[in-house]
Protein backbone atom coordinates (compact mmCIF):
# COMPACT_ATOMS: atom_id res chain seq x y z
CA UNK A 1 0.00 0.00 0.00
CA UNK A 2 1.09 3.37 -0.91
CA UNK A 3 1.94 6.23 1.68
CA UNK A 4 0.38 9.77 1.07
CA UNK A 5 3.56 10.87 0.40
CA UNK A 6 4.34 8.43 -2.45
CA UNK A 7 1.41 9.65 -3.97
CA UNK A 8 1.98 13.48 -3.47
CA UNK A 9 5.47 12.47 -5.24
CA UNK A 10 3.93 10.64 -7.94
CA UNK A 11 1.34 13.82 -8.80
CA UNK A 12 4.11 15.87 -8.71
CA UNK A 13 5.62 13.57 -11.64
CA UNK A 14 2.80 14.00 -13.41
CA UNK A 15 2.10 17.71 -12.95
CA UNK A 16 6.34 17.73 -14.27
CA UNK A 17 5.32 16.03 -17.31
CA UNK A 18 2.63 18.08 -18.19
CA UNK A 19 4.70 21.80 -17.57
CA UNK A 20 6.85 19.77 -20.14
CA UNK A 21 4.30 18.76 -22.39
CA UNK A 22 3.38 22.25 -22.31
CA UNK A 23 6.94 23.98 -23.12
CA UNK A 24 7.58 24.43 -19.28
CA UNK A 25 10.87 22.88 -19.04
CA UNK A 26 11.43 25.27 -16.24
CA UNK A 27 8.93 24.47 -14.45
CA UNK A 28 9.35 21.23 -14.61
CA UNK A 29 12.89 21.44 -13.12
CA UNK A 30 11.73 22.90 -10.45
CA UNK A 31 9.05 20.93 -9.60
CA UNK A 32 11.31 17.29 -10.08
CA UNK A 33 13.78 18.68 -8.08
CA UNK A 34 12.11 18.05 -4.71
CA UNK A 35 10.85 14.39 -6.57
CA UNK A 36 14.46 13.40 -7.09
CA UNK A 37 15.77 14.44 -3.75
CA UNK A 38 12.68 12.62 -2.05
CA UNK A 39 13.20 9.46 -4.06
CA UNK A 40 16.92 9.72 -6.13
CA UNK A 41 16.85 6.71 -7.07
CA UNK A 42 13.53 7.14 -9.41
CA UNK A 43 14.78 6.68 -13.21
CA UNK A 44 11.98 7.53 -14.26
CA UNK A 45 11.88 11.09 -12.19
CA UNK A 46 15.85 11.50 -13.30
CA UNK A 47 14.90 10.81 -17.08
CA UNK A 48 12.08 13.53 -17.11
CA UNK A 49 14.53 15.77 -15.20
CA UNK A 50 17.20 15.49 -17.12
CA UNK A 51 15.16 15.94 -20.57
CA UNK A 52 13.40 19.51 -18.30
CA UNK A 53 17.35 20.57 -17.98
CA UNK A 54 18.18 19.61 -21.45
CA UNK A 55 15.13 21.34 -23.02
CA UNK A 56 16.07 24.16 -20.95
CA UNK A 57 19.30 24.60 -21.71
CA UNK A 58 20.84 24.32 -18.55
CA UNK A 59 22.99 21.47 -20.31
CA UNK A 60 25.62 21.14 -16.71
CA UNK A 61 22.82 20.01 -14.49
CA UNK A 62 21.47 18.22 -17.86
CA UNK A 63 24.78 16.38 -17.57
CA UNK A 64 25.04 15.73 -13.72
CA UNK A 65 21.22 14.05 -13.77
CA UNK A 66 22.17 12.18 -17.04
CA UNK A 67 25.70 11.19 -15.00
CA UNK A 68 23.15 9.49 -12.00
CA UNK A 69 21.21 8.07 -14.89
CA UNK A 70 23.55 5.95 -16.26
CA UNK A 71 25.25 5.28 -12.74
CA UNK A 72 22.23 4.08 -11.82
CA UNK A 73 21.02 1.89 -15.23
CA UNK A 74 24.54 1.45 -17.53
CA UNK A 75 22.71 -0.46 -19.97
CA UNK A 76 20.25 2.92 -20.46
CA UNK A 77 20.01 3.36 -24.29
CA UNK A 78 18.31 6.54 -24.24
CA UNK A 79 20.25 8.46 -21.46
CA UNK A 80 23.39 7.33 -23.45
CA UNK A 81 22.21 8.98 -26.34
CA UNK A 82 21.01 12.13 -24.26
CA UNK A 83 23.85 12.49 -22.26
CA UNK A 84 26.44 11.86 -25.73
CA UNK A 85 23.95 15.12 -27.19
CA UNK A 86 23.92 17.24 -23.99
CA UNK A 87 27.72 16.81 -24.14
CA UNK A 88 27.84 17.85 -28.10
CA UNK A 89 25.91 20.93 -27.09
CA UNK A 90 28.66 21.47 -24.97
CA UNK A 91 30.98 21.39 -27.70
CA UNK A 92 32.79 18.04 -26.22
CA UNK A 93 32.93 15.67 -28.96
CA UNK A 94 35.06 13.72 -27.82
CA UNK A 95 33.32 13.07 -24.45
CA UNK A 96 30.06 12.33 -26.53
CA UNK A 97 31.61 10.10 -29.00
CA UNK A 98 32.11 7.80 -25.73
CA UNK A 99 28.31 7.80 -25.00
CA UNK A 100 27.13 7.54 -28.88
CA UNK A 101 29.30 4.04 -29.57
CA UNK A 102 27.32 2.67 -25.79
CA UNK A 103 24.13 3.80 -27.31
CA UNK A 104 25.17 2.39 -30.59
CA UNK A 105 25.88 -1.12 -28.99
CA UNK A 106 22.45 -0.81 -27.05
CA UNK A 107 20.49 -0.60 -30.10
CA UNK A 108 19.65 3.35 -29.11
CA UNK A 109 17.67 4.83 -31.55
Amino acid sequence: MSTPFELDMHSEYLRADLFLAMGQPTEAARILTAVVEAEPENEAALELLARAYFGSAQLHRAEETLGRLVELAPANGWARRALARTLERQSRPDDAAVHHRVADALGAA
